[in-house]
């Protein structure tokens, strides 16, 4: 049995610099992990079922990404091993924060040891890109810069900064918003420098704060909790998920301690930023 951790990520910016002949859209964006996330807990069958729990009922589906993934795997390797899988969810759905795409790679790297089938973190991370573009920085455990539609990973060193993580109960449908007309998608090409320096933005946040007027209202609340520990609130991906980077765990805890008392209708967590996963870490202790 295999119990592994499935972390957050952050995109501290995302810029969408163009649209690719296949329809996907080339992004640019920063990548920052987090100590924060799902579980997800791996035993060997015999058979080949699959079968998926979750703390969440509603999510142990034929669809969920977890399922879908330790399928992808029986197929790619033409193995005929099964597992039980129980997901304990912590991670909002939707909230632009990778949950679903780390619960799939958490799934696939642990499968591969699982199932003693060796292959490399390159294979595993052409598994993932399948599945969703989101999958493959989670396989690879770093913090980076990425672009194509998010699959094409650099490494960086990040500041280990908190984060303040906000979801304010609404869901944004990804599709809609890389479907609507006011979405920047031209935005100039930029650098890892710029980006490693601060520059940058999210060009999902105009349209999203455009179209959900709760999610507006949100940013202008959390803008009121900021002070000079803390920086600018930020859209996180294509949201919900609204992050406040701090300059210490007291700055963090405090600006919690605030929506706590606040806005009691808010999920909002702490999150440690980190540049490698927890998943990797986690697996090298149980091999």
């Amino acid at each position: 049995m295999l119990t592994l951790p499935a972390p957050a990520k952050l995109n501290l910016m995302l810029h969408i610099v163009g649209r690719r002949p296949d329809g996907y859209h080339s992004l640019q964006t920063l990548f920052q992990i987090l100590d924060f996330g799902d579980t997800l807990t791996l035993e060997h069958q015999s058979g080949s079922a699959i079968e998926l729990s979750c703390s969440d009922p509603a999510l142990a589906t034929p669809d969920n990404l977890v399922t879908r993934a330790a399928r992808a795997l029986q197929s790619a390797t033409n193995t005929r091993h099964g597992v039980r899988l129980h997901l304990e969810k912590r991670l909002p759905l939707g909230g632009g924060v990778g949950g679903g795409s780390s619960d799939c790679a958490s799934t696939l790297v642990g499968l591969n040891h699982l199932w003693s089938l060796n292959l490399s973190i390159d294979e595993l991370a052409d598994i993932g890109v399948k599945l969703g573009a989101d999958v493959p920085v989670f396989v690879r455990g770093y913090s980076a810069w990425a672009e194509g539609i998010g699959e094409v990973l650099t490494p960086v060193e990040l500041p280990e900064h908190w984060f303040v993580v906000v979801h304010p109960g609404i869901h944004v449908s990804t599709a809609a918003l890389f479907n609507h007309p006011q979405l920047t998608r031209h935005t100039p090409v930029s650098t890892i420098r710029t980006a490693l320096a601060g520059a940058g933005h999210n060009d999902f946040e105009p349209t999203v704060r455009a179209l959900y007027p709760g999610i507006d209202r949100a940013f202008r609340e959390l803008t009121e909790l900021t002070g000079a520990d803390a920086e600018p609130v930020r859209l996180s991906g294509s949201g919900s998920c609204m992050f406040i980077k701090t300059r210490s765990d007291m700055a963090a805890q405090q600006i919690l301690n605030s929506i706590h008392d606040q806005y009691p209708g808010y999920r909002a967590f702490l999150a440690r930023g980190v540049n490698q996963s927890s998943l990797q870490r986690n697996l090298a202790k149980q091999a």
